[in-house]
């Protein structure tokens, strides 16, 4: 249990040795002021469960330091008790209660009555300490589960992030590709808009690493993902690493003319690199193979069809003799 605070205000030193001996217990602590002046400036550096105030005082009666106190926002809220033996008068007790006073004591202090009014400031004062406690254990526990929320959304986030991302070019992996593949697919059927689809392989990648390494070849792949990512330029094409050296390219909303264009552009993009490929038999550097299709989703079609319409391009760009782009188009429907 916490300490209390009482300040008595009397400018006559008997008058205080009398409140203080009737508040003379272990958990109160008694700070003393002959003045209002002096009183004014103790309830700005100490935490006051109570003041006990002489109404009588020369300079500043007890009056005055009350309306000082209850004027100033770090004061207003301290419990008042006047005490005097000047005025009985009721217009003397209105006043002191319209000065702010909770309540006034008479001289002779009975000392049943004074301590059992002061009790109640004093207990009223622990429950506000101990709930000012709580309250900033609370804060305190709050401002915690905020971190650790914070850290969860980041932890979850991260979790996302590996589980849809491939980890070596940042690009979506093969998982979230077919997640992507379906909903671009179901938008397709919604809109009734042709989907395509490029399918991408890395001319004679084998061999690149057997002439440089597999080090090499991962800064490879990074350098590639990285010229493809920006070659695909819309915010709706999604592009990812579906295999070693495979990588694909949705193109929502996109016809065989446009996929094409998109397609040679990612063929020049990845050429510009101008990575130097001993191994390969299609060019001096790292080239790509191109393998293209499009389909209206929900005319007839599923989406392998536009898968191994893309897979059949990219089977005949290699055959073209790779650095190269095919459009295959879609087979009759079967009946």
């Amino acid at each position: 249990m916490g300490i209390a605070k009482i300040l008595i205000v009397d400018d006559r030193v008997e008058n205080l040795l009398t409140l203080e001996s009737l508040l003379d217990e272990p958990d109160i602590e008694l700070v003393r002021a002959t003045s209002g002046i002096e009183a004014l400036g103790l309830t700005l550096d100490h935490d006051f469960a109570l003041v006990l105030l002489d109404v009588q005082m020369p300079g500043m009666d007890g009056y005055e330091v009350a309306e000082l106190m209850r004027g100033n926002k770090k004061t207003k809220h301290i419990p008042i008790i006047f005490i005097t033996a000047a005025f009985r008068a009721d217009v003397q007790v209105f006043k002191g209660y319209e000065c702010g006073a909770v309540d006034y004591l008479f001289k002779p202090l009975d000392e049943r009555v004074f301590k059992s009014k002061v009790g109640v400031f004093i207990e009223l004062f622990r429950h506000k300490d101990a709930l000012s406690k709580k309250t900033r254990e609370l804060d305190r526990k709050l401002v915690e589960l905020e971190e650790l929320q914070q850290q969860l959304e980041e932890t979850n986030e991260r979790l996302h992030l590996l589980s849809t991302t491939d980890g070596l070019t940042g690009l979506l992996n093969k998982r979230q590709f077919d997640t992507t593949f379906e909903e671009e697919w179901q938008r397709g059927i919604r809109t009734k808009s042709p989907l395509s689809l490029l399918l991408l392989d890395i001319d004679h990648f084998k061999a690149y690493n057997d002439t440089y390494g597999h080090a090499a070849g991962d800064d490879c792949l990074k350098k590639v993902a990285m010229a493809i990512s920006d070659a695909a330029k819309r915010n709706a094409d999604k592009v990812a690493r579906i295999g070693g050296e495979e990588f694909a390219v949705l193109l929502p909303e996109t016809d065989p003319e446009g996929a094409q264009h998109v397609a040679e552009r990612l063929l020049k993009a990845v050429s510009s690199l101008d990575i130097s490929h001993r191994g390969s038999l299609a060019a001096e550097h790292v080239t790509t193979s191109i393998g293209l299709s499009t389909i209206v989703p929900g005319q007839g079609y599923v989406q392998r069809d536009l898968l191994e319409t893309a897979d059949a391009g990219l089977y005949r760009a290699k055959e073209n003799g790779r650095n190269s782009t095919w459009y295959h188009a879609p087979g009759p429907l079967k009946n």
